[in-house]
């Protein structure tokens, strides 16, 4: 082994770790999004300075882990962990009205498994299947940002009021970035991210304000949840094993699913989990095992989808060109001073520069490997301990305020209270949009793109 590699490796092992443990943990939380929690720590670790090697480690950790663990609530709790796990909710509920929650879980978390070792190989061979026209794509990046932001906005719940509402969106953004510009001759790439990625936590705080929306709110006594028996097989392995968790059959549905969405990077992942969902499930007569399929394959389906929309935009472009790389991955791509993406000429200065794919290769199996290993035997062995503590004593209001300090931070020393104000005002704009025509954060992430990369373009044939 190279000694150029001992202390990027020695990074990545730490950060990868850390994230392991941290989001396990927050995973456990119901309406945890991914785009409100994973971005700005993302950017935070970004702006401290961490080395691209721990950055990478970090996040891909922190998706995985997420993904194993948002299971719990999904599945013993009947909430979703976050926005990827409501497609398995319907087929959650029907399990744990058949007293089986425990094998809903173990389904759902040993299908994420076996998609984590299939999609992180497949999404670098695609990644280098894309390099050699990396050119070609960064020079009409303006023309494919807006295809994509379409396609994206037309396969969420919006559907064409979120292809319509794209039009003020981008607009507010290009009205906002003008009198950035006059005032301070910069951007505020990051305070942007931040408004777009916790639009609907800025929108429920603002309701929170208003007398009619703090009335919808108010709710009378504790918040009651009715958790499934804590029923365990006996004699059971020491090490959970996701290869005899899942039968043959789901095996091949599950890795099937991985295989696809690792190479369909652009579409949205939600609509994935619920298509490939429906795929496997249509095919499948007993009921029983139809159920634990569909579990199996769409939590499969959040990890490959994650992974592939991080890494092949990341090595093959450095652009956001997916839902994913636009929306929780966007500080991999664009968090100045760190790394940058320049929107008239499309030059980018990120991770794609940064690492070789390669690195990129070995980065990801360290992360992959320490995510899982955290994860999957905790979540397999105390799922039913871990969902008691966290609806007893983890406050929700707790959460939201230390996010929301992160959010405050993060704003103030980009750019004072003027970038802290813009991050209000598209949060409150984007949460609103989300709220009321279902318009995402991954829609509104490719929204800012346009604005800074087509609007340009157009105004200058």
């Amino acid at each position: 082994m190279s000694a150029d590699l001992i202390e990027p490796i020695l990074w990545a092992i730490g950060m990868a770790l850390l994230a392991a443990v941290l989001f396990t943990g927050i995973g456990l939380i119901s309406g945890t999004d991914e785009t409100a929690i994973v971005a700005p720590l993302a950017l935070l670790v970004i702006l401290i300075g961490v080395p691209p090697a721990g950055v990478i480690a970090f996040f891909l950790s922190a998706i995985i882990a997420k993904h194993i663990s948002h299971a719990v609530p999904t599945t013993l709790l009947g909430i979703p962990g976050d926005t990827t796990a409501v497609p398995m909710l319907r087929e959650a509920q029907l399990l744990r009205s058949l007293g089986v929650p425990h094998i809903a879980l173990q389904k759902a978390i040993s299908g994420g498994v076996i998609s984590v070792i299939i999609a992180i190989p497949l999404s670098i061979l695609f990644a280098l299947v894309l390099t050699p026209f990396a050119e070609a794509i960064g020079a009409a990046a303006p023309w494919i940002f807006i295809a994509a932001a379409i396609l994206v906005a037309y396969t969420s719940k919006g559907k064409l009021a979120a292809v319509l509402a794209l039009i003020p969106f981008v607009l507010i953004i290009v009205g906002l970035q003008a009198f950035i510009l006059e005032q301070k001759e910069a951007t505020f790439t990051t305070s942007f991210f931040l408004g777009m990625a916790t639009g609907p936590l800025i929108y429920d705080l603002f309701s929170a304000l208003s007398p009619a929306g703090r009335r919808s709110m108010t709710q009378t006594g504790k918040r009651e949840f009715d958790l499934a028996p804590d029923v365990r097989p006996a004699g059971g392995p020491k090490l959970p094993n996701p290869f005899t968790v899942l039968d043959r059959q789901q095996l091949a549905y599950t890795s099937g699913s991985a295989v696809i969405t690792s190479a369909t990077f652009v579409f949205s992942p939600v609509a994935m989990a619920v298509l490939m969902g429906e795929i496997a499930g249509s095919r499948i007569k007993n009921g029983f095992h139809r159920l634990t399929t569909v579990v199996s394959v769409r939590n499969g389906t959040t990890e490959s989808t994650y992974i592939a929309e991080t890494l092949i935009p990341l090595i093959a472009i450095g652009l956001p060109l997916s839902p994913m790389a636009a929306g929780p991955a966007a500080p991999l791509f664009n968090a100045p001073p760190v790394y940058t993406l320049d929107a008239k000429t499309g030059e980018t200065n990120n991770l794609h520069d940064l690492l070789s794919t390669g690195e990129f290769a070995l980065f990801s199996i360290i992360a992959a490997v320490i995510a899982v290993a955290v994860a999957y035997p905790f979540v397999m062995r105390n799922a039913h301990r871990a969902a008691t503590w966290v609806m007893k004593s983890v406050s929700h209001e707790a959460i939201i305020a230390g996010f929301a300090a992160l959010i405050c931070v993060i704003c103030l020393y980009e750019g004072g209270l003027l970038a802290l104000g813009v991050t209000i005002t598209v949060g409150l704009v984007g949460g609103l949009f989300n709220r009321m025509i279902g318009m995402h954060a991954g829609v509104q992430f490719m929204g800012y793109y346009v604005a800074v990369l087509t609007v340009p373009a157009v105004l200058a044939l």
